[in-house]
């Protein structure tokens, strides 16, 4: 049974199985010193993300030509590019591309996927034939390469960047729910709320879908990261975000023609990039001992 348990009747008994096993959670996840790293690099992302203008010192397109390609100083923390740009602006709003990003492609591979996974794992027989062979298929293509074909195809943009990213997570989460639901669907309490003449719908979406959520969570805070690597890399390639709007990959994209002689151009921006996913992967890892009772102990 795993923390998000809904099985049987709802009962103070119950309740307090709720509060044990979330004290449980909470103990195990905050004793991780790398979750606690992580979680403070993720504030102080959104925070960026939602109070950018509050925070950057210039606009992310304000041009000085006086001021072209300085390095890093007190009036430019990060320096400027070839136009004059404040790079430390530009990175602080490029926080809130990721963020939307990571969470809107993460929000659509979970919907679509744990949607055919989990009809596909509750149901069998050919309906699961068929939906596990496509997924099989888009499986067997790399997700980088899965995005970099649908951006190709849609054209770039911030809307077909996201589009493809998350189209791409689908698969993957759609594997996870289905072999979680297969895990569920025959025990007990499932086979006592089918004697008590439940519906399909209701098992699937009041029991079985409840159930599978660990798994589900642990992969989506992975798949943030996953879709923030894959948004920086279609925007690097000129697939994503375009200019002048700034954008981790695309800033990287452009710095790399002074990288020998300007590199904090790069410097920073890359930075960015791996300390979200480096924040990003301590939160999933911590997620995962914590929701996974055999992992708690080790």
């Amino acid at each position: 049974m795993s923390l998000f348990s809904t099985p049987g009747p709802a009962g103070v008994g119950e309740d307090c199985a709720d509060d044990s096993r979330l004290r449980d959670f909470a103990a195990v996840f905050f004793r991780n010193r790398m979750a606690k790293a992580g979680i403070f690099i993720l504030a102080v992302l959104i925070v960026s993300a939602v109070f950018a203008p509050l925070i950057a010192p210039y606009e992310y397109d304000e041009q000085d030509l006086l001021a072209t390609l300085e390095w890093p100083s007190r009036e430019h923390i990060f320096g400027t590019d070839e136009f004059g740009r404040d790079i430390f602006s530009r990175v602080v709003y490029a926080s809130r591309i990721s963020v939307m990003v990571g969470i809107v492609s993460v929000t659509i591979g979970i919907f679509f996927g744990g949607l055919l996974g989990a009809a596909a794992g509750f149901y069998g027989g050919a309906a699961d034939d068929v939906v596990m062979r496509c997924i099989d298929v888009l499986l067997a293509i790399p997700a980088i390469l899965f995005a970099i074909a649908i951006a190709a195809s849609l054209g770039p943009g911030l809307f077909n960047m996201v589009l493809a990213v998350g189209i791409s997570s689908i698969p993957y989460y759609a594997r996870i729910l289905r072999g979680s639901v297969l895990s569920i669907r025959e025990q007990e309490f499932i086979e006592a709320s089918r004697a008590v003449g439940s519906s399909n719908i209701r098992i699937l979406f009041r029991h079985v879908i409840p159930n599978c959520l660990a798994p589900i969570i642990v992969q989506g805070t992975l798949g943030v990261a996953d879709g923030i690597l894959y948004a920086a890399a279609l925007s690097f390639i000129g697939l994503g975000i375009q200019p002048p709007t700034p954008e981790w990959g695309g800033m990287l994209s452009g710095g790399r023609s002074f990288i020998r002689d300007y590199s904090y151009m790069t410097l920073f921006p890359g930075l960015a990039i791996v300390i979200t996913i480096l924040a990003l992967n301590f939160v999933g890892d911590a997620l995962r001992d914590a929701l996974d009772p055999k992992l708690r102990d080790r």
